[in-house]
C-alpha cells in the first residue's frame, strides 16, 4: 500500500480508502471488510448519514477490532440543510454512532446544485456551524462531496473554504480534469468517488473492453490511470466481502506513471472509439447544453459513446435508468423526452443529428428501474 498527502490537510491516506457504503448486511459482514482493509494497509475509512446504518457498524467494527484510533482516519458525511443546529445535531449523532469524540474529516454530502451551495453559505445554514465546530475540535477537516456540474464545483472548490473534495472522475469520464488541475493548485486532498462502480462496472467488464484492454484487465487499467496521477489523493473501495478488496490491494502498489504498455492501451481505447463510432461520436462539449426539455444530453451521448466504442452497454442501461429517478444525483431527463425543437442543433460544432441520436440511444439504454443500494 503507498499513502499520499491528502492535500493541505497533510494527513496521510492510503491510496484507498474504504467506502462503507456497500457493508451494509451486519456487524459481521463489516467487521470482515474492515479488517481485511486494514490488514492490506488501508488506513482511511468513509460513510455518510445517509448510508443506513453505516456510521453505528463502521462505530461497532472498529471498537470490536480494537484498531487504534491514532492510526486511522475516518470520515463521514452530511447532507447540506439549511439549518445550522440541525446540522450540528446531525454531526454529534454521528460521532456517537462512530463512538468517536472526533473525526478526521467531514464533508459536506451532496453539493450538487446552486441552491446547495448557497443555502449551504447563509449565516444560519450549515456551514458557519460545521466551521464552528470544526473549530472547537469535533473534526479536524471540512471537505464536500458533489454530483453536480464542473461549473459549480470549480465554484466551490474557489471559495477557499474546504480542505478537499470527493468527486467523480475516472478514465471514461474526464470531464472533471480542469477540478483535478484547480484543486491542485489550491492544494486541496482529492478523493475519487466509485471509480469501479460509476467509472464503469468495471468488475463485470464486456468481452470488447476486456480485448481493448489486454493485457490489462479493464479495471486494472483504470486503477492505473488513477493512481499514476499524483494529484488524486486516494480512490473510494467499496465492498461487501473481503474479496471484492483483492484486486484494489493487489495494485495499491502502482503509482507510478504510466508504462509504455498503458499508453498503448489508451491508444487502443481512443482507436476503437473512433472506429466505432465514426462519425457520431460526441466529443462531450457540453455546448448543446442547456436543453429546453431538460434532456442530459452529453451524457446520454457518452454512455452511447461507451456502449457502441467498447460493447459498455449494461452499464450505460445501469446509468440510463437513473434519469428521472435520482433527482440532482444525476440530474436530466431521459432521450425520449426528445421534441425534436432543433434548439441543440446550431450549438453543436461537429454537426451531430442530436434528436436522432438521443432516440437510438434510447432503443439501446432504456431498462427496468431498480432501488439504490441503500434504500429499503
Amino acid at each position: 500500500m503507498k499513502y499520499r498527502r491528502f492535500g493541505k490537510t497533510e494527513l496521510p491516506l492510503s491510496v484507498f480508502s474504504l467506502g462503507t457504503m456497500r457493508s451494509l448486511a451486519s456487524v459481521e459482514a463489516m467487521v470482515a471488510v474492515v479488517q481485511a482493509g486494514y490488514s492490506g494497509g488501508i488506513n482511511h475509512f468513509e460513510t455518510a448519514r445517509a448510508y443506513g446504518q453505516s456510521e453505528a457498524l463502521l462505530g461497532q467494527a472498529i471498537a470490536q477490532l480494537q484498531l487504534p484510533r491514532e492510526q486511522i482516519y475516518l470520515t463521514t458525511k452530511l447532507l447540506p440543510t439549511a439549518s445550522g443546529a440541525e446540522i450540528r445535531h446531525q454531526l454529534e449523532q454521528s460521532l456517537e454512532r462512530l463512538g468517536v469524540d472526533y473525526l478526521d474529516c467531514l464533508a459536506l454530502h451532496g453539493i450538487n446544485t446552486p441552491d446547495h451551495w448557497q443555502q449551504a453559505q447563509l449565516p444560519q445554514g450549515c456551514l458557519p456551524a460545521l466551521e464552528q465546530a470544526r473549530d472547537e475540535g469535533l473534526f479536524r477537516h471540512l471537505g464536500f462531496s458533489t454530483h453536480g456540474p464542473r461549473e459549480l464545483i470549480l465554484e466551490v472548490v474557489n471559495s477557499d473554504r474546504f480542505a478537499f473534495v470527493n468527486l467523480h472522475y475516472y478514465y471514461f469520464f474526464q470531464r472533471h480534469a480542469p477540478v483535478i488541475a484547480r484543486a491542485a493548485e489550491l492544494d486541496l486532498g482529492v478523493f475519487i468517488i466509485s471509480p469501479v462502480d460509476k467509472g464503469g462496472q468495471l468488475y463485470a467488464p464486456p468481452t470488447e473492453l476486456v480485448e481493448q484492454c489486454a493485457p490489462l484487465t479493464p479495471l486494472d487499467f483504470n486503477y492505473r490511470f488513477l493512481l499514476s496521477d499524483p494529484r488524486i489523493s486516494t480512490l473510494s473501495l467499496g465492498a461487501a466481502v473481503p474479496s471484492d478488496l483483492e484486486a484494489a490491494l493487489a495494485i495499491a502498489h502502482q503509482t507510478a506513471p504510466l508504462s509504455d504498455i498503458e499508453h498503448s492501451i489508451d491508444h487502443q481505447l481512443n482507436q476503437a472509439q473512433r472506429s466505432n463510432l465514426t462519425s457520431d461520436q460526441c466529443s462531450q462539449c457540453y455546448q448543446c447544453l442547456p436543453c429546453p426539455e431538460a434532456i442530459n444530453i452529453p451524457e446520454i451521448l457518452r454512455l452511447r459513446n461507451l456502449a457502441l466504442a467498447h460493447g459498455m452497454t449494461e452499464f450505460g442501461q445501469y446509468r440510463y435508468r437513473m434519469f428521472e429517478n435520482a433527482g440532482h444525483w444525476f440530474p436530466g431527463r431521459r432521450g425520449d423526452r426528445c421534441t425534436d425543437c432543433g434548439d441543440c442543433l446550431p450549438r453543436c460544432p461537429e454537426q451531430l443529428d442530436i434528436p436522432k441520436l438521443l432516440r437510438d440511444s434510447h432503443q439501446h439504454l432504456k431498462g427496468q428501474n431498480r432501488r439504490r443500494l441503500w434504500e429499503d
